[in-house]
């Protein structure tokens, strides 16, 4: 470890330890994965259709989930949780790249660059395209309040002062805002056609499938702490904008300070600013514990720019039914089996009932001693196998959109598990493990329904069900110097490890990103 030089540095890093709410043990186990590394996930198969890991419904089951989801639904059982403290500046990376490189941005410069340069042709698309952007209005009224016609800026092809408008604070801001807070789409059923951010469209799905019997829906927005006041007074504006039978109650929450996790040099010595231990927030794994204090029961997870206008909400609108009432009934068996269990010691032949269902719904491992061990055993592992959080996972064809795929993943002593995988968590240089892992023909957009309450009704500590293991160590840099920094287990990865789990395909439909600004110009946005 670095030697510190002066007994009043010691006071201040201690001091800082203290005040940034992080576990010492946490910090240490921190230290650990950075000298010693995470093992590889190890994967056993890519879980496809075919081999009835990822289940496709027929419309028979489709209307028995459906029917099973609305009564949650007007129970007032399902609220939304959104990741949306991120943010939106990787969907500006290259017209800031591009802005960065010129203080005069022209047509012919980025029409003679876009031959060779995507950043270019991507900037080129931007602005020949301008006006197709929910956000131009907005834009046209940025700049005349300043006193510029945004017409005439685009007749005169010079396109400094338009980007400039866009994407920082003398106009939108949007580079530095959440992506939530952009304008994605016109809404065509209100007057003047108003537009909608991609909060405002968050709520507006949330209306449909999370409101109850009393016309109450229910929506969690997690949020930075530098934009909180901001989202709070923006998230105002739909709330009276909503049909009068309905009410939408917004919860926000920030991404816990206790949460961040250390960075080190590349030797893996504490990285230090200013004298300072360097803190960097910990990726949406650090959100679990946000999801585990809503003290929620069922649990629908969104991106924030997974959205669409209301012309083709509909197909999303019956998938998160499809995939809430498979949990449901998923649900309903595993209670049944576990108050059974409560209640008395099992024979053999019902425990062996409840083992196969174990197996063939969750793909819980038999072990092999099974009739070694005695009835009183037997029940103990069936409940611990069974007394877990549950979650759904939605699954689109792989279409090369970069996101985590549904796998059979291997334990130590012979045990196996569905989990989602990202790419980072697999040791690519393996070929076994590089061509199971090219296999896979779905991918996870996102999508999941989660039940969080136990058979008793008692919300689970969902702390208790994370691998601590699977995080990443990813390279990073602080004014020019190199660090290396550790995202915790992914929120859908890692940090949901041990609950049970089931993926069902879902359409492709269903997912409509928005990762860059120029994917608002798709058909779908428009």
């Amino acid at each position: 470890m670095v030697e510190f030089q002066a007994i009043e540095q010691i006071e201040r890093i201690l001091e800082q330890i203290l005040q940034s709410g992080i576990r010492e043990l946490d910090l240490l186990r921190q230290f650990h994965l950075f000298r010693f590394g995470m093992a590889y996930t190890h994967l056993g198969e890519a879980c496809t259709v075919e081999n009835g890991t990822i289940l496709r419904v027929n419309d028979t089951d489709a209307q028995r989930y459906t029917t099973l989801a609305n009564a949650a639904i007007a129970d007032g059982r399902v609220v939304k949780f959104v990741p949306a403290s991120g943010a939106a500046t990787r969907m500006f990376k290259s017209l800031l790249a591009v802005e960065d490189a010129h203080s005069e941005i022209s047509l012919s410069l980025l029409e003679e660059r876009a031959r060779n340069n995507s950043d270019y042709r991507f900037t080129l698309q931007f602005v020949s395209n301008i006006r197709s952007f929910a956000f131009f209005d907005s834009l046209k009224n940025v700049l005349a309040r300043d006193g510029y016609d945004i017409e005439q800026l685009l007749e005169s092809k010079e396109y400094s002062l338009v980007l400039r408008y866009v994407q920082h604070e003398i106009g939108l801001n949007y580079a530095n805002l959440p992506k939530g807070l952009i304008e994605f789409h016109h809404d065509a059923n209100t007057p003047n056609a108003r537009v909608r951010t991609a909060f405002e469209e968050h709520i507006f799905e949330a209306l449909d499938y999370t409101c109850d019997s009393g016309g109450n829906a229910r929506v969690h927005f997690t949020v930075s702490p530098e934009h909180l006041e901001n989202v709070q007074k923006h998230l105002d504006t739909p709330q009276k904008t909503v049909t009068t039978d309905k009410r939408v109650h917004i919860s926000l929450s920030e991404q816990k300070r206790s949460t961040n996790t250390i960075a080190v040099t590349p030797e893996n010595e504490p990285f230090l600013t200013e004298d300072k231990l360097h803190f960097r927030p910990a990726g949406h794994g650090a959100l679990l514990e946000n999801l585990n204090d809503m003290q929620a029961d069922i649990v629908i997870i969104k991106n924030i720019d997974n959205v669409v206008p209301d012309r083709i909400k509909s197909t999303t609108f019956a998938s998160k039914r499809l995939l809430c009432g498979l949990l449901i009934e998923v649900q309903n068996e595993i209670f049944a089996h576990l108050r059974a269990m409560e209640a008395e010691n099992l024979d053999r032949a019902r425990l062996r009932t409840i083992a196969a269902f174990a197996e063939q719904r969750l793909l819980w491992t038999v072990p092999e001693e099974e009739s070694q061990i005695s009835d009183e055993e037997f029940q103990t592992m069936l409940f611990s196998a069974l007394h877990r959080p549950l979650r759904v996972c939605g699954m689109v064809k792989n279409s090369g959109e970069p996101g985590g795929g549904p796998f059979i993943v291997h334990h130590a002593g012979g045990s196996r598990s569905l989990q989602i995988v990202e790419s980072a968590q697999i040791d690519l240089s393996n070929a076994e493990q590089k061509a199971i892992f090219d296999s896979s023909t779905h991918f996870n957009p996102v999508d999941l329904v989660c039940g969080v309450r136990d058979f008793r009704g008692k919300p689970f500590n969902l702390l208790d069900f994370r691998d601590d293991e699977t995080g990443f160590i990813s390279l990073k840099s602080n004014n020019g110097r190199e660090l290396k920094a550790l995202e915790l287990p992914g929120l859908w990865n890692g940090s949901m490890a041990h609950w049970n789990t089931i993926f069902i395909e879902v359409s492709s439909e269903t997912f409509h990103p928005v990762k860059t600004i120029n994917d608002l110009l798709k058909p779908e946005h428009q």
